[in-house]
């Protein structure tokens, strides 16, 4: 009997069908095998073979088309004197490679398509083995969280987000080596100069790799690794742009949404404009928001606020973004952990060594009382049930107020600055969540450390200390320096500790979960994206010196440069000849030395007659005082002297003593700090040598405004005889700038001439 030919086929198409499946299973079974014998190693041996692969198949194309192009090559030239048997050869080798290329199944196209079709050969195999591991996965996803969605919505919105630009990348291999070599930042920068109609002059340092040089800012930097991978650096900093007051929105700045209410309430409180920002503070949001360094030496009790609440919003808004990302980070490794997600995935890496990232150091526990009741109001202002610890936090930040006399009022500078609780030894953690502040966190689980410079080191400590800690610092994105003036006369050397004990490398790692760390922070490049933001009242060399020697920003630096128009001078009230004495100094080394020198030998011999009487010393430094001192004794010079360690009854006596006796107390030596905390009128003075320019130029009319005629003493028989003597060097132009004015002073230096007399006009 006959079989039917359809019956033939179907029963040779179901042959077929289950040898392909067994062959299917077979291939299966041996990827399996193979897959578990390599381990980890299975993708990465099989993207060496695709490139093995890719590598051979290029060789091939790349010797036919040099036969071709030879072959073209003799038919143009040497058609006329080609043998007839070379075109021949010349064809069995083209059809020889044509032969490896069929066999190979790769055509001219097809081969330049190799790339892409192994990824996508890679990315379905992942699929298939993802559905291997999890076959309900695909049929049961779950729905995203509210918060979920919340974060996607947000990160799809932040594409130019300055936060991601600036601590999602690496650095570029020449950008590192630029920035990371024994230089000062100003000598591997490039300088511009704006002037905003605000903050007036600025100098503009941005880092540029040396291959960027001619490049335009902001190219981004792409390198090919061996796995055919594109990895984005991080992009070169850029000169900011001003962002109008009057048109601007929180949210084209990328402020997060639960700030915009709070934010214009506030606004409103400080400056009484119906809008987030003044002019004044949208030109100081535009250089935050940029994440560079900035250090700003003309902060005055009338802007104070307006910093404060600039600052306070800049670092609520990194915070609150980086507990979003790390939250929706968190729960995306929940929900995938059983899809075969792994937490060392690079897109998962979002925090840091340990969790502290914003550093506020300030001088007084006032300074900080206003700055975290800034960030209760930013967050949460309606405080039930939103602020931890809040009651505790009021009890021991305020109270032991200063009680300023009536009859004898300090200056008004004085009394804002020691205004509240002036307690110098405090520190305080700070943890945020999405509408939550907890005060008193223990610091490796805070977002904020809020202290004193002092306070601080108190738990640093020093070398050979027992108790040590300074891990919590080894993660600071952002540090915040505010009344760095205060600080300098409290004790600099406390804020120079810190800098010194910043990104650190780990004393333990109990605090850190590696996997989840940022790969620049593991290379230890920390220093590198830590932003600075340095503010003072007036400007100091100290000052400079911290922006340019600790602050390494790649995205540059922001420093304002006004010249100063009218100095202090103009606010003495006395007419007298202020002498000014130019030392010449051939090195910042020696400057103490000279200085010294010059004012034993060419100075003081002329006020050591009697009627050179009742001469008081100003002396900054307390180092020059105690070198003053000792010289004195040694001589048997009649002095009294007044420091910022002196008692009470000991200061009361020496002026006593230098308002009635001429030959008991000749010299008042007395510190320029003893003067920062007392303010103490002194009496009796005829004559003043400051041995350098005060620190703070409102100081300076305050000791000569001493010498008016109702504190001298009638009976001291000196009526006509008063002088003024400043010694200064090269060194002190800031210092003389804010005193007689940049223009004065920088004539001053440059001038032939060591001495120049200024008279005070009526």
């Amino acid at each position: 009997m006959v079989k039917n030919k359809s019956m033939k086929g179907r029963g040779k198409g179901k042959k077929n069908y289950k040898h392909s499946r067994k062959n299917l299973r077979f291939r299966e079974i041996s990827k399996a095998k193979e897959k578990k014998k390599l381990g980890e190693n299975y993708k990465f041996i099989k993207k060496m073979k695709n490139i093995q692969r890719n590598t051979e198949n290029e060789e091939i194309l790349r010797k036919q088309q040099q036969i071709e192009s030879r072959r073209q090559h003799k038919r143009q030239n040497f058609s006329a004197i080609i043998p007839e048997g070379s075109e021949e050869e010349d064809q069995e080798d083209g059809d020889y490679y044509s032969k490896v290329l069929n066999m190979l199944n790769v055509s001219n196209k097809a081969s330049k398509a190799i790339e892409t079709s192994s990824e996508e050969e890679d990315s379905e195999e992942e699929a298939e083995e993802e559905k291997t591991e999890n076959p309900e996965s695909s049929e049961n996803d779950e729905e995203p969280s509210e918060s979920e969605s919340e974060a996607e919505e947000e990160e799809d919105s932040t594409q130019n987000d300055p936060y991601l630009n600036h601590l999602d990348y690496d650095l570029s291999p020449e950008m590192y080596d630029r920035i990371s070599r024994n230089e000062e930042m100003q000598e591997i920068c490039d300088q511009k100069i704006l002037s905003w109609p605000k903050l007036g002059r600025l100098l503009i340092n941005i880092p540029k790799s040396s291959k960027s040089e001619g490049q335009p800012s902001g190219k981004k930097k792409k390198k090919l690794l061996l796995l055919e991978d594109e990895e984005k650096f991080a992009e070169e900093g850029s000169v900011p742009e001003r962002v109008s007051a009057r048109k601007v929105k929180l949210e084209d700045l990328h402020v997060k949404s639960q700030l915009y209410g709070n934010a214009e309430e506030l606004s409103k409180e400080i400056h009484s404009e119906p809008r987030v920002f003044s002019d004044f503070q949208a030109e100081l949001f535009s250089i935050l928001n940029n994440y560079q360094d900035l250090y700003m030496p003309r902060r005055t009790f009338e802007n104070s606020e307006e910093i404060r609440f600039t600052y306070c919003l800049h670092a609520l808004n990194h915070v609150l973004k980086s507990y979003t990302k790390v939250t929706h980070h968190n729960s995306k490794l929940g929900k995938e952990s059983g899809k075969g997600l792994k937490s060392d995935d690079k897109n998962l890496r979002d925090q840091g060594l340990v969790r502290p990232k914003i550093l506020i150091i300030l001088p007084f526990k006032n300074s900080a009382y206003l700055v975290i009741n800034m960030l209760i109001k930013l967050l949460a202002p309606e405080l039930a049930g939103k602020v931890i610890n809040h009651k505790r936090y009021v009890e021991e930040f305020t109270g032991e107020q200063l009680d300023f006399p009536k009859r004898n009022p300090k200056p008004d500078d004085y009394e804002k600055i020691f205004a509240g609780n002036t307690d110098d030894n405090f520190r305080i953690g700070i943890s945020v969540t999405k509408k939550c502040l907890k005060l008193y966190s223990e610091f490796y689980s805070a977002d904020f450390i809020v202290a004193s410079p002092l306070g601080l080191r108190m738990i640093i400590g020093a070398d050979g200390d027992e108790k040590r800690d300074y891990d919590f610092l080894s993660s600071i994105e952002m540090l915040v320096i505010d009344q760095m003036d205060v600080i300098m006369a409290q004790n600099w050397l406390h804020l120079l500790h810190i800098f010194e004990h910043l990104h650190l490398k780990l004393q333990t790692r109990k605090n850190t979960d590696f996997s989840r760390v940022r790969s620049w922070c593991l290379n230890g490049w920390s220093r590198f994206y830590r932003q600075t933001l340095l503010f003072s009242s007036h400007d100091l060399p100290e000052f400079d010196s911290v922006l340019i020697k600790n602050c390494q920003n790649y995205r540059g630096s922001v420093r304002l440069a006004n010249p100063t128009v009218v100095g202090s001078i103009q606010q003495v009230r006395l007419q007298i000849n202020q002498v000014f004495h130019r030392i010449e100094v051939k090195s910042l080394e020696v400057a103490h030395d000279t200085r010294f020198e010059y004012f034993i030998t060419s100075i003081l011999p002329r006020f050591k007659s009697p009627f050179m009487a009742h001469c008081l010393i100003y002396v900054p430094d307390y180092f020059n005082f105690v070198r003053i001192r000792n010289y004195f004794k040694k001589e048997s010079i009649n002095f009294v002297h007044v420091c910022e360690y002196t008692e009470d009854a000991k200061i009361a006596r020496a002026r006593d003593m230098f308002f009635h006796s001429d030959s008991a107390a000749h010299f008042l030596l007395y510190t320029e700090r003893a003067h920062f905390y007392r303010r103490t009128r002194i009496k009796g003075i005829r004559h003043v040598i400051m041995y350098q320019p005060p620190a703070w130029p409102e100081f300076y009319p305050e000791i000569i405004n001493l010498m008016q005629e109702p504190y001298q003493n009638p009976r001291d028989g000196l009526d006509s005889h008063s002088s003024v003597t400043v010694l200064y060097t090269k060194y002190d132009a800031l210092r003389t700038a804010a005193i007689l004015g940049t223009e004065e002073a920088t004539s001053m230096i440059k001038s032939g001439k060591s001495t120049h007399t200024i008279m005070k006009d009526k």
